[in-house]
């Protein structure tokens, strides 16, 4: 959902101010589809959770109230000094660990109605990029991209990636939530394409056990990979194979009416495509998902339109 704002506290303005009609769409969504857990995404971070709180109290006013927040420092927008993009010049959004113009611009947020378990949650968003196991990293004739100096800082996640653990009626549910770059505004060095599937690689390392003990079952990835199995820019074997891991389910929310009823996002320029994904742990019970994208008759269209390129997606899950 589109969140982010060009400055720091402009959210908050924004919120505060209730003139925005995005903002009230986005209420009206959230409303309508009335989740008991939420991962926004795009949301710009502040460290008292300020911005996050209001926007809280103002989809309460017509939705669900979520008196349980979440949310980490996230990449983006977190300065490095260097050149980080290969453009030659330092200080830009792209100079960021993960593109932003300013540090906490399009983060993450956690909002539930059941108690988060703060303290066991955990966070592998410092993890530097190379040392990934069998990391992608970009290279120009030969040599790092877009320089050795450069590289030894980088992280990988571009947004984070997180394992917050929930606690259910019937148990606790582990929310393995992240973002990944978008696979394109890059060169041929591929720096973001490449970056877009390590970023998706990481949870089949972080299910291995490669980078601590693997989070408990039950859990969910969430988030936005960025990237479709089939069409649009990316390699799109790094989904494939999440997709298609044993240890995972994919549920394939649907929306109604389309010829490809998996999309989750709509641009003038790609057209529609599956980007974001819900994806319980083998043997969690799906009683139900789909995509909240009414057909263009049907009274929640333009308000699903207004609140943004990306779709709603939900999951019903029992822990039984």
């Amino acid at each position: 959902m589109a969140l982010a704002r060009s400055g720091p506290g402009l959210l908050l303005r924004d919120v505060l101010r209730d003139d925005d009609p995005r903002l009230a769409a986005i209420a009206g969504v959230l409303a309508e589809v009335a989740p008991d857990i939420l991962l926004l995404q795009g949301v710009d971070h502040d460290h008292e959770f300020m911005t996050l709180a209001a926007l809280r109290d103002r989809i309460a006013r017509e939705g669900p109230r979520y008196p349980h927040l979440f949310a980490l420092r996230p990449n983006s927008g977190w300065p490095t000094g260097l050149d980080m993009d290969g453009d030659g010049r330092r200080g830009g959004p792209g100079d960021a660990q993960g593109y932003g113009a300013f540090s906490g611009q399009g983060g993450m947020a956690l909002l539930s109605r059941h108690p988060i378990d703060t303290g066991a949650a955990r966070d592998w968003s410092a993890l530097l990029w190379r040392d990934l196991p069998g990391a992608l990293l970009p290279e120009v004739d030969g040599r790092p991209f877009p320089s050795e100096e450069a590289q030894a800082i980088q992280r990988l996640s571009s947004v984070g990636h997180w394992a917050v653990p929930v606690t259910l009626p019937g148990g606790r549910l582990t929310i393995l939530a992240f973002h990944a770059a978008p696979p394109v505004f890059d060169g041929p060095e591929d720096r973001n394409g490449r970056r877009n599937a390590d970023e998706i690689r990481l949870w089949q390392h972080i299910l291995d056990g490669g980078l601590g003990p693997a989070p408990d079952r039950p859990f969910v990835i969430a988030g936005v990979a960025n990237l479709d199995p089939e069409r649009g820019e990316g390699r799109h074997e790094a989904i494939r194979a999440l997709l298609s891991d044993s240890r995972v389910q994919d549920p394939r929310p649907m929306r109604p009416g389309a010829m490809f009823r998996f999309e989750t996002a709509h641009w003038p320029q790609a057209g529609a495509l599956r980007v974001s994904y819900l994806l319980p742990s083998a043997g969690l019970t799906v009683s139900g998902a789909g995509i909240y994208w009414p057909e263009g008759g049907d009274a929640g269209a333009a308000v699903a339109t207004l609140a943004g390129p990306h779709r709603l997606i939900w999951v019903d899950l029992s822990l039984d």
